[in-house]
């Protein structure tokens, strides 16, 4: 079985795709209900409908990915390769969690085993205003957008980003699918398969975390 190619896929996406895509979306089911039918039609041996996959969500998985490896190169083929795995995968997928849970679990899992197997931990990598907004305390990044204050902008996201860089790997890790991903708690409990109830802690602390790192620099604004 002819293995799917991201990168194919990332700098083009096919005519017929697209008009299979749009075919599909017609009905407008739930994105689970959609995922999992294009599940059960690859598992019937329709390669396309894997290729709707890859293109739905390549995109995310690049920008998780990129997370932990922070290098865009080095993402796309680490994302190759948790998408190959999910492929290869997909005939043992039952649909007790949705789709896209179970492949950020292995998105998440390949990224880690390609760091480890490199004996490094991942590089720093800038975070944009716009990733630093998840901050809900009193002084959103929103409001301290003023020309004249754009140093202490740039203080705080520097804060922000070697505080999300420090954080351990579990809190990091539930951090990053609540705010960047938009995952919910009962979604990131089945990524990273524990409680809700333990999620919710791990966010808590890392928002936490973050609060107090950035007390100093907002205590003088």
């Amino acid at each position: 079985m002819q293995q799917p190619s991201l990168a194919a896929r990332v700098d083009s996406e096919s005519k017929d795709d697209t008009e299979l895509q749009a075919k599909d979306s017609k009905q407008a089911l739930p994105t689970q209900e959609q995922d999992q039918q294009l599940v059960e039609r690859v598992q019937r041996g329709d390669k396309r409908a894997f290729d709707l996959l890859v293109l739905k969500y390549q995109h995310k998985i690049l920008g998780l990915i990129v997370r932990f490896v922070h290098d865009t190169q080095e993402a796309q083929d680490v994302a190759q390769e948790a998408f190959i795995k999910a492929y290869r995968a997909l005939g043992n997928f039952r649909g007790d969690s949705a789709f896209y849970t179970w492949l950020y679990r292995i998105a998440i899992n390949t990224a880690k085993n390609h760091l480890v197997a490199r004996g490094r931990r991942p590089p720093d990598s800038d975070v944009s205003a716009e990733d630093a907004e998840f901050y809900e305390g009193d002084h959103a990044l929103k409001d301290i957008e003023s020309p004249e204050r754009s140093l202490l902008r740039d203080e705080i996201e520097a804060t922000v980003h070697r505080t999300i860089q420090q954080l351990p790997e579990d809190l990091r890790t539930a951090l990053t699918l609540r705010e960047f991903e938009g995952l919910s708690y009962e979604d990131i409990a089945n990524v990273m398969q524990c409680p809700v109830g333990t999620v919710r802690s791990r966010i808590f602390r890392a928002r936490e975390a973050i609060d107090k790192a950035l007390q100093p620099l907002l205590r003088d604004a």
